[in-house]
């Protein structure tokens, strides 16, 4: 025997209708965390800085690792453009004395 009780049938969704609204609330504070998270990178130069890092050493150690030839091309390249500017720098400091 089925008998339909209109207050059961209303507890019955008002259970779902929380359940549904705990779900939607638990999404909205994991959205709001991960909006604070971006505007705490954005503001946060040092911790912009410490990644980049990373992921620049991470970068050249991969290279390393498939490239050694490149790697040691790239710091001859940059010990050349130092060398250069330090070159420069010295020899305009020596002219105007």
């Amino acid at each position: 025997m089925s008998t339909s009780n209109p207050e059961l049938a209303e507890a019955g969704s008002d259970k779902r209708g929380i359940s549904d609204l705990r779900a939607e609330a638990r999404n909205a504070r994991a959205e709001l965390a991960s909006t604070f998270d971006a505007i705490e990178y954005k503001l946060d130069l040092s911790k912009q800085l410490r990644i980049n890092r990373r992921r620049l050493t991470h970068a050249l150690r991969q290279l390393g690792e498939d490239s050694p030839a490149a790697l040691v091309g790239i710091a001859l390249g940059a010990a050349t453009v130092v060398g250069v500017i330090v070159w420069f720098g010295a020899s305009a400091v020596t002219r105007n004395r």
